[in-house]
């Protein structure tokens, strides 16, 4: 069952794959192999040297909040040793003048496991480090960085997701907690810059940060911080949709170097300017528009200039190169020597601003698009300086080194897309991103020796946690997958976000719904994608479905703490998109139908109105209700209506048509036989309404074909309003005659008065019947049978056409069926089949 479509309309092959980045060390058991790394009765101490690096404190008190959220008790930071000292963790980078630095002297840590090493950390049990104290545990770092994985490597292993914040995901709660003896590592990472760009980031995640943090501040960015390097990257692109990273909060990249991120610009931004730097820096000195170097080389100087004299103290990749204003290509005939010059003059900036040689400040220089076709061409970039490759927007690698020819000094890099806004379509909302095309794209990259940068653009960053999460483990270590173990990766992960219990299951249906998403993205959806041939759009159709029906059953059972995080990581996605395939196949039903004039068009035009709006109302769910109403505006992003590459400023319902139903413009008379006459409740031949109140058929609704009742459900007619449904039948004989009518079981919940309706032929005067306002021993029966029968009496006078009036009194009455017994109507559960029909 689609329980929110129900509230809704209601109201080879490698080792064992770990996506720890150990091997695991934390137990819950005690054992020999064990020592207490935190008991309910024992205390946790964290220990640094005074003066640490404050992007490591940073961490170090994000590990004691982990704790605290874990076990229910902070561990201490000291910087001191006592007597006595119980449960100890050690922190600390080699050659700071740590005490680790002490530890190697000792030759309690092997040094040469960390001395040179890129962003390593080594997690491992030290007997006696200090006096009084018989055990600690280590967690060493070769770097600020690899100290940092370290800290974040123990907090993933107690029990903490990386994405505890970004999804909600809920905290393993263990009073006691042991660490098993030994030396865990993850090595250095294969890529040296690997991280993300928040891009195309209007309405959406533009929309969040305003309501949350008041905008693209420190404060958004602490948390987007912390998530990457949770997952062990260290490289950021930041939104740039009428932002400026640097501009807009000056403590962004303080914020940024002191926490350890490595920042860039994107690939159309050089020298660590913001598209936006670039329109606020005109506009203050009153100069023209004029982005072309080639007619602006002074001022296009001074501000390239600005970027590097405002960030030359903070770590950073700078890009170099130049394209047009706005992602364009510059200029038609802009020729190689130019863009050559530009990166000249651009590297003399920097070693002007550093005092340093060019080559001492990492540079990147992005082959998007047409400046591939420069390079292509002969285009001479500087032997520093890494070559950014792309792929074509869409997830497909357009252009790796030639292995038969001498490498480029500088490494090679690649900027890879999960979100794109361009031709065909656009696609912002929803994950299309399979890890199995992912990995296969990346892991040709990593072949081909691009192991410098890895970026990838993920619009919102949600909903791509689970292909980030990929990335980024890939761009540490691609050895790690095979085309066999995505499966188990995507089990491991799921484990790791909602328990091993589920795991299996989840997995299966984020690798199905990955794998759908992409056979065709939202935006390009549309009622014509899928043919009636082989039934295509119908077996599709039902693959969602069934998937629907798997994520809506495990959403009862998962435990109520992780429901928001199944919401957002599994449901949303899969009902969402179900939803959308739902409303495109009622649609090419409806235009089918249509065509033929065939009124049955009428009920799929009614089904694309109704999925329409329940894709407006998952999204209000996503944005106000799921989580307490923590992610508003994220899912504000349009996906229903496109005419061309572009969005549509709004969702627009796909057009249908209502076909003129012949059939129920001639009155039905329903015909005595055998006895009775039996009569389905939507069938009737009349209907009058007010402004206030109307009647609606609920197709499917009780035991046999549909129910009626009157809608708004608070709605209680007045004096002066007739809310009636009319009946037309035919009597072969006369006499007193029996009419039954078939309720819904509703009991009488206006404070027990009781539901009220009136019956009576041909503008008689009418008998008023309260159904269920005093009962005794019936509710047992109504409970069984699921209906209540409510009985009254009728004399017919004469044989021949006669009109039935059922009237209501109170809303929340559903009328069923109606049985007329004229002398032979016999006894059975569902009530007689509908009698013939004449006109």
């Amino acid at each position: 069952m689609n329980y929110f479509k129900l509230f809704f309309l209601v109201t080879v092959f490698g080792f064992c794959l770990n996506i720890n980045a150990t091997e695991p060390f934390i137990n819950t058991a005690k054992s020999s192999e064990n020592i207490v790394l935190k008991e309910k009765n024992s205390h946790l101490s964290i220990f640094t040297n005074p003066g640490i690096d404050n992007g490591i404190l940073r961490a170090v008190k994000n590990l004691q909040s982990d704790f605290q959220n874990v076990t229910g008790t902070q561990p201490s930071l000291i910087n001191q040793i006592s007597a006595q000292q119980s449960s100890i963790i050690i922190v600390g980078t080699v050659g700071t003048q740590s005490v680790i630095d002490g530890l190697i002297k000792q030759k309690k840590i092997d040094g040469k496991s960390l001395v040179g090493k890129r962003e390593k950390f080594i997690i491992q049990n030290v007997s006696n480090p200090f006096p009084g104290v018989s055990e600690a545990i280590v967690i060493a770092g070769s770097d600020k960085r690899g100290t940092i994985y370290g800290i974040y490597e123990m907090s993933k292993q107690i029990g903490v997701s990386p994405w505890y914040y970004w999804a909600d995901v809920p905290v393993v709660k263990n009073e006691n907690l042991y660490f098993k003896k030994g030396i865990y590592t993850d090595g250095e990472p294969a890529v040296e810059y690997r991280g993300i760009f928040l891009n195309d980031e209007e309405p959406s995640l533009g929309g969040w940060a305003r309501a949350t943090f008041g905008g693209f501040n420190s404060k958004f960015y602490e948390k987007v911080f912390e998530l990457i390097l949770r997952l062990k990257g260290n490289y950021v692109w930041p939104a740039m949709w009428g932002s400026a990273f640097y501009d807009d909060d000056p403590q962004n990249g303080v914020l940024a170097n002191e926490m350890g991120i490595v920042m860039g610009t994107s690939h159309h931004e050089p020298m660590a300017l913001a598209q936006q730097d670039w329109r606020r820096y005109i506009k203050k000195n009153n100069l023209p528009n004029v982005w072309d170097y080639a007619k602006n080389k002074k001022v296009l100087d001074e501000f390239w200039k600005s970027g590097i004299e405002r960030s030359k103290n903070w770590e950073k990749l700078v890009t170099v190169g130049m394209r047009g204003d706005g992602d364009e290509a510059m200029e038609e005939g802009t020729n190689i020597s130019l863009l050559e010059g530009i990166v000249k003059n651009q590297r003399r900036i920097i070693e002007n601003v550093t005092g340093k040689k060019a080559e001492k400040t990492p540079q990147v220089w992005a082959l998007y698009k047409e400046v591939q076709d420069y390079y292509d061409k002969g285009m001479k970039v500087p032997d520093d300086v890494t070559l950014l490759f792309c792929d074509d927007n869409w997830g497909n690698v357009r252009k790796l080194p030639d292995l038969s020819k001498p490498l480029h000094k500088g490494g090679y890099g690649m900027y890879y897309h999960f979100d794109y806004v361009g031709g065909p379509r656009n696609s912002k909302w929803i994950n299309i991103s399979p890890i199995q095309r992912i990995w296969e794209q990346m892991n040709l990259t990593y072949e081909h020796k691009v192991d410098k940068v890895w970026i990838v653009n993920v619009g919102d960053l949600k909903p791509m946690e689970f292909p980030i999460s990929f990335f980024l483990d890939m761009a540490w270590n691609p050895k790690q997958f095979n085309s066999q173990n995505l499966l188990e990766y995507t089990e491991k992960w799921a484990a790791q976000q909602f328990g091993e219990t589920y795991s299996k299951d989840i997995a299966r249906m984020i690798n199905l719904y990955t794998k759908y998403n992409r056979r065709v993205t939202a935006e390009m959806l549309n009622s014509k994608t899928f043919s009636d041939n082989y039934n295509e759009f119908e077996r599709v159709l039902n693959e969602y479905r069934a998937l629907n029906v798997d994520v809506q059953r495990l959403y009862q059972q998962i435990p109520t703490e992780y429901k928001d995080a199944y919401f957002q990581l599994v449901l949303y996605p899969i009902d969402a998109m179900s939803n959308l395939y739902d409303m495109y196949y009622a649609q090419a039903q409806n235009v089918k139908l249509a065509s033929e004039k065939n009124p049955e068009a009428n009920a799929f035009a009614d089904r694309v109105k109704k999925d329409f709006e329940y894709d407006a109302y998952l999204s209000d769910f996503y944005n106000n209700k799921m989580s307490g109403g923590k992610w508003k505006h994220m899912m504000d992003q349009t996906h229903i209506g496109y005419t061309y590459w572009q969005q549509p400023d709004k969702n627009v319902m796909p057009a249908v048509t209502y076909v003129e139903d012949n059939a129920r413009l001639k009155t039905k008379v329903f015909q005595e036989k055998d006895g009775y006459i039996s009569i389905e409740s939507g069938d009737f031949a009349r209907q009058n309404n007010s402004d206030r109140i109307h009647w609606e058929v609920i197709p499917d609704f009780g035991k046999t074909k549909s129910g009626v009742s009157t809608f708004p459900q608070n709605a209680y007619p007045k004096s002066d309003e007739n809310i009636y449904l009319e009946y037309d039948v035919n009597f072969e004989s006369k006499g007193e005659f029996e009419v039954q009518l078939f309720l819904a079981p509703t009991l009488n919940f206006n404070h027990n008065k009781g539901l009220r309706y009136e019956i009576s032929f041909d503008g008689e005067t009418p008998q008023i019947i309260n159904f269920n306002g005093h009962y005794k021993g019936e509710l047992g029966q109504w409970q069984a049978e699921h209906i209540i029968k409510s009985v009254t009496k009728h004399q017919i006078l004469n044989p021949g056409k006669h009109s039935l009036r059922f009237r209501v009194l109170e809303p929340g009455i559903v009328l069923e069926k109606i049985l007329i017994n004229t002398g032979g109507l016999k006894p059975s559960y569902l009530g007689a089949p509908e009698s013939e029909i004449r006109h």
